[in-house]
């Protein structure tokens, strides 16, 4: 049988190690072929590792530790699951002989002297176990303190008798009317306080957030200015038309596409916002590659519209989409990230009124959206209530003045506030 090593992989080479943040299977489990074995976290993105063969996965480097790139941490027999596969098959029950058949209903009949206890077997308490058997994989741990299940209540189908994911989601499957019974702590933890503070260890992506951000507090001359649209128009003609728009194109017509169209058509006028201070020399770009800031579980990333200039709504949203997808899934690569040249931020889908957006460098301008809300405003000499949104532009003043960031800010409020216009390109 052949054996293929499980190595980290290369996500770019200014990536030389990552941090092995989770196992998705156990060792010795049986893995197909593209199976996600692994996530791996570095300073950029996080990353699944899937299975090359199918076989048995041996683990050599537990999660959570720091690996470099190219390590071995796993190897799979290929072939192996099949061997164990026969050898686990049970042989075939002999059938049972004629003199032994009258003697088995007179051996399970129980005696008449027999006490009570004795006419049926003592069921084995829920908490026999008392404890899970075997190591629990960070998955397994952390479905069980989300659902609330007593994982002394689940019985492990693993090697050694450990507890798999698969366990966990069978006894929630199996519980009364789909919800577990709360979580029960031990006797010797139930009187424990909770501790005062926990310490945890930065994550790498949230390691490289920390450095950005302050690079940019530090070495940039930042400064925001705010603007609000009215959102009446762009929201009517996404009402009128978001059901032949998903018809035709096969996605929602969302916001954020209308203001990628808006900022690339600002850009185009006000350059300096898309463009860089590199030691003593301005670097202006002749295309608008726009990150869209994303929230996930693990902290935030920007992945890079490129060419977003060339592009209509349809794929700006069906490109935002992609991204959203490959973050859930970990299949982000290091070569989404790079490239910008301006981001937006959408601040408002975590309810956000009002908030100064931080500069990603080396870019020179970021747009901070915010949530949606009906305020009173003057219209034509009358007070109207009108569905409204904050924006807010970081710049850096070394490279841009106030002049052109007011002036940008004012385009994006038009286009946004005059959808036309972003299709007549006036």
């Amino acid at each position: 049988m052949a054996t293929i090593e499980v190595k980290i992989p290369s996500v770019g080479e200014s990536v030389q190690e990552a941090v092995l943040a989770e196992w998705f299977k156990q060792n010795g489990d049986v893995v197909e072929k593209d199976e996600a074995l692994f996530v791996i976290e570095t300073d950029k993105v996080t990353l699944e590792v899937t299975a090359e063969a199918a076989g048995i996965l041996t683990i050599l480097v537990a999660a959570g530790e720091t690996v470099a790139v190219g390590a071995v941490v796993g190897r799979i027999e290929v072939g192996a699951e099949k061997a164990a596969a026969a050898a686990a098959k049970p042989a075939p029950a002999a059938e049972p002989s004629k003199a032994a058949a009258p003697q088995a209903p007179a051996a399970a009949a129980p005696k008449k002297a027999a006490p009570p206890e004795a006419k049926a077997p003592v069921p084995a308490p829920p908490a026999a176990p008392s404890a899970a058997p075997g190591p629990l994989s960070p998955a397994v741990r952390r479905l069980a303190a989300e659902k609330q299940l007593d994982l002394r209540r689940v019985q492990g189908t693993g090697p050694g008798g450990r507890i798999t994911k698969g366990d966990v989601l069978l006894a929630l499957e199996q519980a009364p009317a789909g919800v577990p019974e709360p979580c029960v702590a031990p006797p010797e933890l139930a009187a424990a306080e909770a501790p005062a503070e926990v310490r945890k260890a930065m994550s790498p992506i949230r390691k490289r957030i920390a450095a950005r951000l302050l690079e940019a507090k530090q070495n940039t001359a930042m400064l925001t200015t705010f603007n609000d649209i009215d959102m009446s128009r762009a929201m009517a003609i996404r009402s009128q038309y978001k059901d032949l728009f998903k018809e035709k194109h096969d996605v929602s017509l969302g916001f954020m596409s209308f203001f990628v169209k808006a900022c690339v058509a600002a850009l185009q006028e006000i350059p300096e916002v898309n463009g860089f201070v590199d030691g003593s020399d301005i670097v202006y770009h002749n295309y608008q590659h726009i990150g869209v800031a994303v929230g996930s579980p693990r902290g935030l990333v920007v992945p890079v519209i490129r060419h977003a200039e060339k592009m209509s709504f349809a794929r700006i949203e069906q490109a935002i989409i992609d991204y959203v997808a490959k973050i859930k899934e970990n299949r982000l690569e290091l070569a989404d990230l790079e490239g910008g040249t301006f981001t937006i931020s959408n601040g408002g889908v975590y309810g956000s009124l009002l908030s100064t957006p931080i500069l990603n460098t080396p870019q020179s301008g970021i747009l901070g959206m915010h949530r949606i809300e009906k305020r009173p405003v003057v219209v034509d000499d009358r007070i109207e209530i009108r569905p409204m949104m904050y924006v807010a532009l970081s710049y850096d003043h070394r490279i841009v003045d106030g002049r052109g960031a007011v002036t940008f800010l004012k385009r994006v409020k038009e286009m946004v506030e005059n959808p036309e216009r972003l299709l007549l390109e006036v």
